[in-house]
C-alpha cells in the first residue's frame, strides 16, 4: 500500500517533470496535460486511418497513436504521416524490426517496452535511431501483462508491481545514457492505477502518460476515466492524457477535454451548465438541454451557455455563464452573465440562444 501520510502534490502546484519533445507538441515541464488518442482502423488501409486522424484532429486530438502490428503496417505509417499534422507514435509490441520500420517511416515517437523486444544489441538498434531522430520512447507497463516473477513476488497485480515493471525498462533505456522517456502505468481497476502513479511521481521526473487501460465502454468507461484521470490530475500527476473507450475515438477527445476543463487545466470548445430537473421544471428541459449540447459541439471557440430548469432561480444561479436560457410554462428567459436581456417564446429559445452566442463570438474577434 502507498503510505497516506507522503505529501502529494495538488492542482495548484503541478508535479515538476521534464520535457519531452513528441512532433511539433511538448510535454511536461508545466506545458499545458495534452489529449491523446488512438485509431481503431487498419493501419495498413492508408486513406481509412487518414480519413480517421483527420476527423480526431478537427475534434482537438494533439496526438495519434497507431498499432502496428505487421511490417506492412510500419511501413504505411510514412504515408499516413505524410498527411497529417498531429503528432504521430507508433504502437510497437516485441518485434524490435517494427519499430525501426516506424522509425524509418518518420514516426514522432514509439510506445515499445525495451525489455520485450529481445535482446540487447536489439534495444540498442532501436536506442540508437531513435537517438537519431530524436524520437521520444513511451514505457507503457499494463496491469494485465506484468512479468510473472513480479506477479509472484507481490501475490497479484499491485501499485508496486507496475512501478517495479516500469523502472525495469527504465534501466534498460538509462543504461544506454537515453532519457527521452514517457511512462505510463495502466489498469482497469482504478484504485490500483491511481497507487501507481503516485509512487511513480514520487520516485521519477519522466513526464507521465495518464489513463485507465481497458476502461469500458463510453458509459461505464466515461466514469472510470473521470474518476481516475480526474484525480490524478487534481493531485498535479499527469502530463498527457488518454481517456480508453470501446468504440468512435471521437468520444475519447471529447471526455478528455471535458475532464480537463472540469479541472480549470484547459480551455477547449464550449461548457455546457445545465439544471437537473425537479419539481419546479415546466417545460422539456432535457431534450433541449440535448439539443444545446449536440449543436455546441460545433463550435470550436471556449464559450460557457446555461441551460436552466426554471424562471425563478435560473439566471442567478447560472451567473458566471456567459450566455443561457431559463425555461417556463410557454416562455422563457434569455439571459447573459445573470443578467436577462428578454423574455422568449418557448420555442424559439433556443434559435435566440445561438443567436445571441454567435454574436458573442463575433464581439471577441472586434
Amino acid at each position: 500500500m502507498i503510505c497516506c501520510s507522503r505529501r502529494r502534490t495538488t492542482s495548484m502546484e503541478r508535479r515538476r517533470s521534464r520535457t519531452v519533445t513528441i512532433g511539433s507538441v511538448t510535454i511536461g515541464g508545466g506545458n499545458p496535460v495534452t489529449v491523446q488518442s488512438m485509431t481503431n482502423t487498419k493501419t495498413e488501409n492508408i486513406p481509412s486511418t487518414v480519413e480517421q486522424i483527420h476527423r480526431l484532429t478537427e475534434r482537438g486530438c494533439e496526438i495519434i497513436r497507431c498499432a502496428v502490428p505487421t511490417l506492412e503496417a510500419a511501413q504505411a505509417l510514412k504515408k499516413i504521416r505524410n498527411q497529417i499534422t498531429i503528432p504521430l507514435v507508433a504502437d510497437i509490441h516485441f518485434d524490435y524490426r517494427l519499430a525501426l520500420a516506424a522509425l524509418e517511416s518518420g514516426v514522432d515517437a514509439l510506445r515499445l517496452n525495451p525489455g520485450n523486444i529481445g535482446g540487447r544489441d536489439r534495444v540498442e538498434k532501436v536506442v540508437a535511431a531513435a537517438r537519431e531522430r530524436q524520437v521520444p520512447i513511451r514505457i507503457g507497463v499494463n496491469a494485465g501483462s506484468l512479468p510473472k516473477d513480479l506477479l509472484e513476488k507481490y501475490g497479484h497485480p499491485t501499485a508496486e508491481a507496475l512501478v517495479e515493471a516500469a523502472w525495469r525498462h527504465i534501466h534498460i533505456l538509462e543504461e544506454m545514457d537515453y532519457n527521452n522517456i514517457v511512462i505510463s502505468l495502466k489498469a482497469h481497476d482504478v484504485p490500483l492505477t491511481l497507487g501507481a502513479y503516485r509512487l511513480m511521481a514520487q520516485e521519477c521526473e519522466y513526464p507521465l502518460h495518464v489513463g485507465i487501460t481497458e476502461a469500458g465502454t463510453i458509459h461505464s468507461g466515461l466514469i472510470k476515466s473521470a474518476v481516475g484521470i480526474g484525480t490524478l490530475l487534481a493531485e498535479g500527476i499527469g502530463d498527457t492524457i488518454r481517456v480508453s473507450l470501446t468504440g468512435d475515438p471521437l468520444a475519447e477527445i471529447d471526455a478528455g477535454f471535458e475532464i480537463l476543463k472540469s479541472l480549470g487545466l484547459r480551455q477547449h470548445g464550449p461548457t455546457l451548465v445545465s439544471c437537473p430537473t425537479c419539481g419546479r421544471t415546466c417545460w422539456s428541459l432535457e431534450k433541449v438541454a440535448k439539443e444545446v449540447e449536440a449543436r455546441l459541439a460545433e463550435i470550436p471557440d471556449p464559450i460557457t451557455v446555461a441551460v436552466m430548469g426554471c424562471v425563478v432561480n435560473g439566471p442567478g444561479e447560472a451567473r458566471e455563464a456567459d450566455v443561457g436560457i431559463a425555461g417556463g410554462k410557454g416562455e422563457g428567459l434569455l439571459f447573459r452573465k445573470g443578467k436577462i436581456l428578454r423574455k422568449v417564446p418557448e420555442d424559439r429559445l433556443v434559435k435566440e440562444l445561438f443567436e445571441e452566442i454567435h454574436k458573442i463570438l463575433d464581439e471577441r474577434k472586434l
